[in-house]
């Protein structure tokens, strides 16, 4: 169940942990002043500065239970997401949470699920609001709660996980999570060619695990069983020069924007519609991520959605302690 439209849930009750790391970094958080939680710092201007005066606190770490054969991972917020992904490699499974530090791979788990963005191959992986099974967090009040559950099917209620996705640290901090995993697929190829139509590729394949574009050069990714993956190839080889390259480009631009898919089509123009990066760009094809090098301007939302996010805010964190400064949306 979810919230009706236009109101907000109230926050979900304590319970009692039995963890003593969790305790303690819930002690830690305490009752009284401003505080956020640091991870690796790769998105940490996003919503804006931090108000000066704010103590700033590290996450518990560390993988506290892995159960492949269910396809789930307990893990604590303070992990480095190439360590996790590092022990579900070992058991042929990833994640949905971006590992390279152009996509913030290079900070938390915690701090990837607070950003809420999602890894470049987010058509095959998922996304990261999805994959987020239970999280624990702690309140304004200093309280450790739990919101969701180990399996899709055991929740009732709001449906917390999602809520604290994406929303920079503003309603809790994150403690500990668990997260749906999945298998990596048998084989895995990028290929790139220059001149070559970003759309008629996407609209040529099934499901291709990422598509990208720059305007000028086409990338994409196809995975899944060999002869699958290699009848792909195929199809995108009679589309353009195609090529064999070790993965997608190097260095993506700092910033990243959320673009309706449809007006992706308007990128790498000399003049590019309202709304749109005018430098340069990478944009995810059929998803509407664009990695681009000046920041998506932020615009006033809805009367009626800022209504239900101070409620939501008022609910959570009544007095404005947690991350406070920071802006979501």
């Amino acid at each position: 169940m979810t919230a009706a439209a236009g109101s907000a849930p109230a926050a979900p009750p304590a319970l009692q942990s039995h963890d003593p790391v969790l305790a303690a970094f819930a002690a830690e958080v305490g009752t009284d002043g401003p505080v956020a939680v640091a991870g690796g710092r790769t998105r940490w201007d996003l919503g804006g500065p931090l108000a000066p005066g704010t103590r700033e606190l590290a996450a518990p770490a560390g993988i506290v239970a892995y159960t492949p054969a269910e396809m789930t991972v307990v893990v604590r917020a303070g992990t480095m997401v190439a360590e996790l992904h590092h022990e579900l490699g070992a058991r042929g499974q990833r994640s949905a949470l971006p590992e390279r530090v152009g996509l913030g791979g290079g900070g938390t788990v915690g701090g990837a699920v607070a950003v809420g963005e999602n890894h470049l191959d987010r058509r095959a992986r998922g996304t990261v609001a999805v994959s987020v099974l239970q999280v624990r967090y702690v309140s304004a009040e200093g309280r450790l709660i739990t919101g969701g559950g180990p399996t899709v099917k055991n929740v009732t209620g709001f449906d917390v996980p999602r809520l604290m996705t994406g929303s920079l640290g503003t309603l809790g901090l994150l403690a500990e999570l668990i997260l749906r995993t999945n298998p990596i697929p048998a084989v895995s190829r990028w290929l790139a060619a220059d001149g070559a139509d970003p759309f008629a590729v996407d609209a040529a394949l099934l499901r291709p695990s990422a598509v990208l574009w720059d305007g000028t050069r086409t990338w994409v990714h196809l995975e899944g069983h060999g002869p699958d993956v290699a009848a792909d190839a195929a199809t995108v080889g009679a589309l353009g020069p195609f090529v064999e390259v070790e993965g997608p480009p190097a260095d993506l631009p700092p910033h990243r924007w959320s673009v309706e898919p449809g007006r992706l089509r308007s990128l790498g123009r000399p003049a590019p519609a309202h709304g749109l990066p005018a430098g340069p760009f990478v944009a995810s094809i059929g998803v509407g991520t664009v990695w681009a090098t000046e920041p998506q301007p932020v615009a006033d939302p809805p009367a009626a959605i800022a209504a239900v996010s101070r409620r939501l805010k008022d609910n959570f964190d009544p007095t404005g302690r947690l991350n406070p400064g920071r802006r979501i949306g």
